[in-house]
């Protein structure tokens, strides 16, 4: 009986101990994925940072005054005024839909409408 149980003993100390080996080569997988993320995010961050510095460049006032100074035949650009922006009440918007009540019993009820109003735009 006693060898048995030494040899249960044995076996479950075998299984732990390669448990313990699979966990810890997941564990360090699981690490290096990690460290090439932190990697691909700080090349991000320093690509988004370039990125950012030559938009900045190529927008400065006084190049793109240039650049509109020399298309302008091409292009018609003038400054932007007061003027050339409208006011949102002159934008047609299209009339809200009208939602079906639903009802016991798998009947859907359209609230009354004016069939004018929605022929008319």
């Amino acid at each position: 009986m006693r060898a048995l149980l030494n040899i249960a003993i044995a076996l479950f100390v075998m299984g732990l101990a390669f448990w313990a080996y699979r966990e810890n080569y997941q564990t360090q997988a699981a690490q290096r994925e990690v460290n090439s993320l932190r990697n691909q995010i700080a090349a991000t961050h320093s690509r988004n940072t370039m990125l950012r510095a030559e938009w900045a460049y190529l927008n400065r006032p006084d190049r793109l005054s240039e650049l509109v100074a020399l298309n302008f035949g091409e292009l018609g650009l003038l400054p932007m005024m007061p003027e050339t922006f409208g006011r949102i009440d002159t934008i047609p918007f299209p009339p809200p839909t009208v939602q079906p009540t639903p009802q016991p019993g798998g009947f859907d009820i359209l609230p009354e409408a004016n069939v004018t109003e929605a022929i008319l735009p």
